[in-house]
């Protein structure tokens, strides 16, 4: 329970000294805050501010330093801060997405229906969806003696909170070390960026206890590795009877435009693209390098597209391996040029 609400001067305080501490591991003195230049104060008024602060259990003095560095109280009022604005932000954001993702989808449907009509073959187009998955924030607290809290905060605005068992008490040195080795190491990644190398480095400098480690990575997996409710719309599968190859039988054919009617693979085969932010060009999978057991004649060639501010879809073709890949890649080309940054425009202009 706070004894006050903090007024705003001692929040930009407490928020520069958390933000400085993060970026560096070093305590913060106020000669350091007073550079910040949104808040044009002296250093004499920031050190008096810093005082408060510190009688307000917000920040501490390690004892062979003149600077300060944030309390699991500071830390809590920074992340609690945090997610307010941050919800004010996406509120903002879906509303605005919301107003144009109806037209968007209409237009999406007409554009499966365009591009099967040009290609000859079946369409696939996801709806746009939100994908911020990168780490914002962590904050390990004690709970008791055997247990402490993790909280996970991410730019999409999703917060874990996961209880982690331990072995013995993590004094406070221990566990401000242990906030500082994972928001150094992993603010601002995205799930696929945290790789062996980083995880390895991790372990290694938290020494016995890498298993909280383990434990915080494990639970980032669970936040971040979430699947949303991709919706696919489909256009041209009975295209695909018009290759021999692929409706020689029955029951290859049936399997087929099964696979279209269902959805649900179709979904598992474009978040992979839409998860990797890197593979934001053309995507091919002939034959056995689809993931989907059913295409396995076909060839399946993807584009994610980006409306802007992290709204992202996927555009598919599926074919015979002896598809016009020419024509194919030259039709997403454009349709990805087209739709690539519409939201960031439409913001522009309101």
């Amino acid at each position: 329970m706070e004894e006050f609400e903090l007024d705003d001067r001692k929040t930009k305080i407490l928020n520069a000294i958390i933000r400085t501490y993060l970026e560096t591991g070093e305590p913060v003195g106020s000669r350091t805050i007073s550079k910040y230049t949104d808040l044009n104060l002296s250093s004499a008024t920031i050190r008096n501010e810093m005082a408060d602060l510190e009688e307000l259990g917000y920040i501490l003095q390690p004892h062979t330093s003149a600077g300060r560095i944030p309390s699991d109280k500071g830390y809590r009022f920074y992340v609690d801060h945090l997610m307010e604005d941050k919800n004010r932000e996406v509120d903002e954001m879906k509303q605005f997405v919301i107003e144009h993702t109806e037209k968007m989808e209409q237009v999406l449907q007409q554009v499966a229906k365009v591009l099967a009509a040009n290609t000859n073959y079946a369409t696939m187009v996801t709806a746009p969806s939100y994908h911020r998955n990168k780490v914002k924030f962590i904050q390990l607290s004690n709970v008791d003696t055997g247990q402490i809290l993790a909280v996970i905060v991410t730019e999409g605005n999703m917060v874990k909170n996961k209880i982690i068992s331990v072995s013995e008490p993590i004094d406070n040195e221990t566990m401000l070390k242990l906030n500082f080795l994972l928001n150094s190491n992993l603010n601002g990644l995205a799930l696929e960026e945290i790789n062996l190398k980083t995880i390895s480095r991790l372990k290694e400098q938290a020494g016995i206890h890498s298993d909280i480690v383990s434990d915080v990575l494990d639970t980032l997996a669970e936040t971040m590795g979430a699947d949303e409710d991709i919706r696919v719309y489909t256009s041209g599968t009975t295209n695909l009877f018009k290759y021999p190859e692929l409706s020689d039988s029955a029951e290859k054919a049936s399997k087929l435009i099964s696979t279209f009617e269902e959805k649900q693979q179709l979904a598992s085969l474009v978040t992979e693209n839409l998860l990797n932010e890197e593979n934001t060009g053309i995507q091919v999978y002939i034959g056995n390098e689809s993931p989907i057991q059913t295409m396995k004649d076909c060839s399946v060639v993807t584009a994610t597209y980006e409306l802007g501010e992290g709204v992202r879809g996927t555009i598919g073709i599926v074919g015979p391996k002896r598809m016009d890949y020419e024509k194919v890649m030259n039709n997403l080309k454009t349709l990805k040029k087209s739709l690539d940054g519409i939201l960031d425009k439409s913001r522009e202009e309101v």
